[in-house]
């Protein structure tokens, strides 16, 4: 499949170097924003990735998208309407896998990582197809507990780095997510790096120096 074909429009930040199957790192946006946003992290991230930042399929108005509709409980926190995310998650997963063959990129270096409403898709799509993917980062995300019933392969999982970012003055997700998120992964037995700071719903530089370094991690550099 040539990349022009894929199901998601997206931005390339190519890879540095020769090498003929790089690493792969697929971004997702948050809800009511577009691919520009997370590529503008292009610059600081570890040269040696081919970097893809995807647009989310669900035009809100022009310039804004979204993976899915979100809704709200009666005290105000954020619901998840778990039909429309597995629907995405299995769009995201499509284009990673697609992704991976049409860049030629080394498919067992396949990093996913998204923020807020884009987290969660992170998450959705390497513990739905963990065989996709060799990590993922949710910054300021939900991951959605509820899918717990519906993994297809809890141990392609035991181990499988996850890194979970969130700040304590997060005013859109709160806090409780962030480490409801944490315990949720625990409980899987991924390789969970968890991290929260003083900010608001926001990458901060700890935050984006943290998803750097973890990167690095995962492509074998010290």
């Amino acid at each position: 499949m040539e990349p022009r074909h894929l199901p998601l429009h997206h931005l390339v930040r190519p890879a540095a170097g020769n090498d003929p199957h790089p690493p792969l790192l697929v971004l997702f946006h948050g809800y009511g924003s577009n691919e520009e946003d997370l590529f503008g992290l292009t610059p600081y991230i570890d040269p040696q990735f081919l970097v893809l930042s995807t647009r989310a399929p669900i035009m809100l108005m022009p310039g804004m998208y979204a993976w899915f509709e979100i809704g709200f409980t009666p005290d105000g926190a954020i619901a998840v309407d778990d039909v429309q995310a597995r629907h995405a998650a299995q769009m995201t997963a499509q284009f990673v896998e697609q992704a991976t063959q049409a860049y030629h990129a080394d498919p067992s270096r396949v990093v996913v990582a998204g923020f807020s409403q884009g987290g969660t898709m992170a998450a959705l799509t390497a513990l739905t197809r963990p065989d996709l993917v060799a990590g993922a980062a949710v910054l300021s995300g939900i991951v959605p507990s509820t899918i717990i019933d519906e993994l297809p392969d809890r141990a392609a999982l035991i181990n499988k780095p996850f890194l979970v970012i969130h700040g304590t003055r997060d005013q859109v997700v709160s806090i409780a997510h962030g480490r409801a998120s944490r315990d949720f992964l625990s409980q899987l037995g991924v390789a969970l790096t968890y991290r929260e700071y003083p900010m608001a719903h926001e990458i901060n530089l700890e935050a984006l120096l943290d998803l750097t370094e973890w990167l690095k991690t995962l492509n074998g550099e010290r």
